[in-house]
């Protein structure tokens, strides 16, 4: 068992991974960036521009981008839209993935009411509450299930991702529940740290440890004035 960690980190295969965390957020920021430029008609992008508009150098862009192959041409810069694909084949959203949602309180409501996950190829096909009084209402056209019915529903389903909105001390039986039933990756808004088996990946979401952080970063930047 493991606690949560980098996949960005680690590889398969034994061999050093291509792309850390670090790297993974900014192709993430390239993606709307040149998403937002080609909308608006610009075809051809220079990594000084991107990193312009995004706060990093030049030579950070153009390091982030060889991982995904020899896309550029010196003095004419790089296709927006052979960008786009790449970056979305490098990012794993060049196909549809199905997700789990446990926990239908205000912050599922709010998940499965926000049309950008759409966009981006993620789609919720399940959803999961332990209060009896839910089971059988539905959001936004989904059945809330009891999460008894977990197994039963994600092998229905096909989902491979799971995202928890439950109460920190039944996110690990649900989250071991869910990866039972065959899902791969777990995005958990609970407080807690879950323990999973190394094949599952886990990525957590505590918005009271990030306005923490924030606090002490406006904390000290008023102390430094």
């Amino acid at each position: 068992m493991r606690k949560e960690g980098d996949p960005s980190e680690r590889a398969t295969d034994g061999h050093e991974p291509r792309l850390s965390r670090a790297s993974v957020g900014r192709l993430s920021l390239y993606l709307r960036h040149l998403e937002g430029l080609l909308h608006d008609g610009v075809h051809k992008v220079s990594s000084s521009q991107l990193g312009d508009s995004l706060g990093v150098t030049d030579a950070q862009v153009r390091k982030d981008l060889g991982s995904l192959g020899h896309l550029g041409h010196p003095g004419v810069g790089y296709a927006a839209a052979e960008l786009i694909a790449a970056i979305r084949r490098a990012l794993g959203i060049d196909r549809e993935w199905r997700a789990a949602l446990a926990g239908a309180g205000n912050l599922a409501r709010a998940l499965l009411r926000y049309h950008g996950f759409v966009s981006r190829g993620f789609r919720f096909v399940a959803l999961f509450d332990a209060d009896p009084a839910k089971i059988g209402q539905r959001i936004d056209g989904l059945e809330i299930h009891a999460t008894a019915a977990i197994p039963a529903v994600i092998a229905a389903t096909r989902a491979e991702l799971g995202v928890l909105t439950v109460p920190a001390e039944s996110c690990q039986s649900v989250a071991e529940a869910m990866v039972a039933a065959g899902v791969r990756g777990i995005l958990n808004f609970a407080p807690a740290v879950l323990r999973l088996p190394p094949t599952v990946q886990v990525v957590s979401v505590d918005l009271t440890v990030q306005l923490e952080q924030l606090a002490f970063l406006v904390q000290w930047n008023g102390g430094e004035g």
